[in-house]
């Protein structure tokens, strides 16, 4: 059970610095700092930026793969990191996006992948 909890809060935060390295930047241009910047400065503060991802994406999937004595099996890795990911990208994007929306078919979907970590993790 620990061995599950660590790799999820580590993909909770790899996740998160996954999201703020592909679209934290798409805010840039209302900061005064980025004005001068071009796509490759802007494609290095992304990388810069998602080093931190891999810092904690790598020990999440090492620590939860079954074969490294973890919980998870290779599947279950992959759905687990897509339910966080639309998870935290849906938190990113209400917050930072004011003009998105979250609606009906969002959250439909979001039920087909609840369905999709079921299947996964049936045995």
């Amino acid at each position: 059970m620990k061995k599950a909890l660590l790799s999820i809060g580590l993909l909770v935060l790899s996740n998160t610095f996954m999201t703020f390295a592909w679209y934290g930047h798409l805010k840039f241009k209302q900061m005064n700092w980025s004005a001068s910047l071009g796509l490759i400065g802007i494609i290095f503060i992304s990388w810069g930026i998602a080093l931190f991802e891999y810092m904690f994406q790598v020990p999440a999937n090492r620590i939860g793969f079954v074969e490294n004595g973890g919980p998870f099996n290779l599947w279950q890795l992959k759905v687990i990191q897509e339910v966080i990911t639309l998870t935290v990208f849906t938190v990113f994007s209400l917050v930072f996006f004011k003009n998105e929306s979250f609606t009906l078919n969002h959250l439909i979907g979001f039920g087909f992948l609840i369905l999709a970590v079921y299947f996964i993790f049936k045995k």
